[in-house]
């Protein structure tokens, strides 16, 4: 990245920055000039716990205003969504950049799933991120800015064993986020989110000890950042990175099929086209928007019969 690339002015928000992706990506920020809001629980990866004075939000803290960085701790949990808007606010008087980062794992086989594990998840990471970026909201449609990153993963892209609480969250979040950044264009708030591999606590749990090495959280940041930047004029994209490896991730769909609606449609009609409606050789589509399968479905309107 660019040294001409800076966050002077700007004010951060990132959530589970005490270690891991989040700390690594509010250290970028707060090194190239940011003022940036250290949020962590200090609970263990499964969200259970807290620590005392000495708690992961306030190492970080020290390590950015040692380097010469500004940084505040918050400690809340991010279902206190406001509370944690409330100390950027309090300190720093405005919120221009909101990365929700923060997350658990309560890992287990859907069949040995409980309500608890299912629950847990999703108040984290769904509810949690919704709690803050509302609260942040009214202050960046105000100035007519902002800069949103959420945090996602291949698991919620693709799904993974054993990780169904946490699929469902992930790729609830890139909905959320693919919402806002269409209802934040016109106030010139962006939002994005990314699919991460990168070695932390929850990683560790799944992932080769060696691998974990390999993908220090510091490869994801730069991107993250750049997310943030105001140059930056990405928004309703997913990125999926790690290890040095950068990649956009998009929808495909097949060209199908359209059948005629003067009859009604068959059981037997779907049997028989399957491999047109299922066939990704030729005259695919990327759509980006939910109404576009409207327009696939505009023209066979002239197959309905007419009502009596």
């Amino acid at each position: 990245m660019s040294d001409t690339l800076n966050y002077e002015g700007r004010v951060a928000i990132v959530t589970g920055s005490g270690g891991g992706l989040g700390r690594a990506h509010a250290l970028l920020l707060a090194s190239r000039g940011a003022k940036v809001v250290i949020n962590d629980l200090g609970g263990d990866m499964q969200g259970r716990g807290t620590s005392g004075s000495n708690s992961p939000a306030d190492k970080v803290v020290e390590e950015i205003k040692a380097a010469g960085g500004e940084a505040v701790a918050n400690y809340d949990s991010v279902t206190d969504g406001d509370k944690i808007v409330q100390t950027a606010m309090d300190t720093y008087g405005k919120i221009d950049i909101l990365i929700n980062n923060a997350g658990i794992l309560r890992d287990t086989s859907f069949h040995k799933m409980t309500e608890d594990d299912w629950d847990q998840v999703y108040n984290v990471h769904v509810k949690g991120a919704f709690k803050v970026t509302h609260a942040a909201w009214p202050h960046l449609r105000e100035q007519q800015y902002g800069r949103l990153v959420f945090t996602a993963s291949s698991s919620g892209v693709y799904g993974n064993f054993g990780q169904a609480n946490y699929a469902m969250a992930k790729l609830g979040l890139f909905g959320l986020a693919q919402t806002l950044a269409q209802e934040g264009g016109k106030y010139n708030i962006k939002c994005n989110t990314i699919a991460p591999f990168a070695g932390s606590r929850m990683t560790e749990t799944i992932l080769e000890k060696k691998m974990v090495k390999a993908l220090n959280p510091a490869f994801v940041s730069p991107l993250v950042a750049y997310l943030c930047h105001e140059d930056c004029p990405a928004t309703g994209n997913l990125f999926e990175l790690g290890g040095g490896w950068y990649s956009q991730v998009r929808w495909e769909r097949s060209e199908g099929i359209t059948l005629p609606l003067t009859e009604g449609i068959s059981l037997e009609q779907i049997v028989e086209n399957w491999g047109k409606i299922t066939d990704f050789s030729s005259n695919t589509e990327h759509p980006i928007v939910a109404l576009a399968g409207f327009q696939k479905v505009e023209p066979n309107l002239a197959t309905l019969p007419d009502e009596d």
